[in-house]
């Protein structure tokens, strides 16, 4: 269900732009919410993104979003204050492929949290 691409062009062979994007956040630490949800402040397709095929999108959502609670066609942003409490739902619920997202949010504790960015 998650992928993560090397290049933008193994990405844009893979499925195009069909994806849900799940970014690390880079902006600095204290910037204002609504600066970290504007679209000007989001460069989309990271090589350290990770992707959810519009395939898999129905699965994500039902196993995923009593865990992120987020909507799927807009900007989502989770501040690292809220990845261990992510972490730990994740390895309650346990939901498909969850230990692979488990690894990369320990990875965005290094950044100013992440975001799941609809389509």
């Amino acid at each position: 269900m998650f992928h993560i691409f090397s290049s933008q062009e193994e990405r844009r062979n893979f499925g195009g732009s069909a994806f849900i994007e799940m970014q690390f956040c880079d902006l600095p630490i204290g910037t204002r919410e609504n600066k970290l949800v504007t679209v000007s402040s989001i460069t989309h397709w990271k090589n350290d993104s990770v992707y959810i095929y519009v395939e898999d999108i129905e699965v994500f959502y039902q196993e995923y979003n009593p865990i992120f609670d987020c909507d799927i066609y807009g900007i989502n942003y989770y501040a690292p204050s809220t990845i261990d409490i992510l972490i730990t739902k994740l390895n309650t619920n346990r939901p498909s492929n969850y230990e692979q997202l488990v690894a990369w949010l320990n990875e965005a504790k290094h950044h100013n949290g992440f975001y799941i960015l609809g389509i």
